[in-house]
């Protein structure tokens, strides 16, 4: 299992890009075996690694259009090998760090 990091950016849109997230949630949500977390400033994927590359792949190509021609794709990927890594699993590891 692994958590990806995934922002965005089209050229040429103007300052608003929220209808372009909204198109690559749409895309994630045809993907069932991927869990997803919209934050402020990117969206956060998790699943098995080829899954959550073909997901990328799909909303970096959706990305296009009329309007736009050049897309900007920031990708962070965190795995781990030797035990079960999930988003939930992160933050329930830093919130029993934050009460001791």
């Amino acid at each position: 299992m692994a958590i990806a990091e995934i922002t965005v950016v089209p050229s040429g849109v103007g300052p608003s890009v929220s209808s372009y997230v909204a198109r690559a949630h749409r895309v994630i949500k045809k993907h069932s075996k991927i869990k997803c977390q919209l934050t402020p400033m990117s969206t956060i994927l998790e699943g098995e690694l080829d899954d959550l590359l073909a997901v990328i792949r799909e909303i970096h190509n959706s990305t296009f259009d009329d309007q736009v021609k050049r897309v900007l794709t920031l990708v962070k990927i965190d795995e781990r090998r030797d035990k079960e890594l999930t988003m939930q699993g992160k933050l329930d590891s830093v919130e029993s760090k934050l009460s001791i």
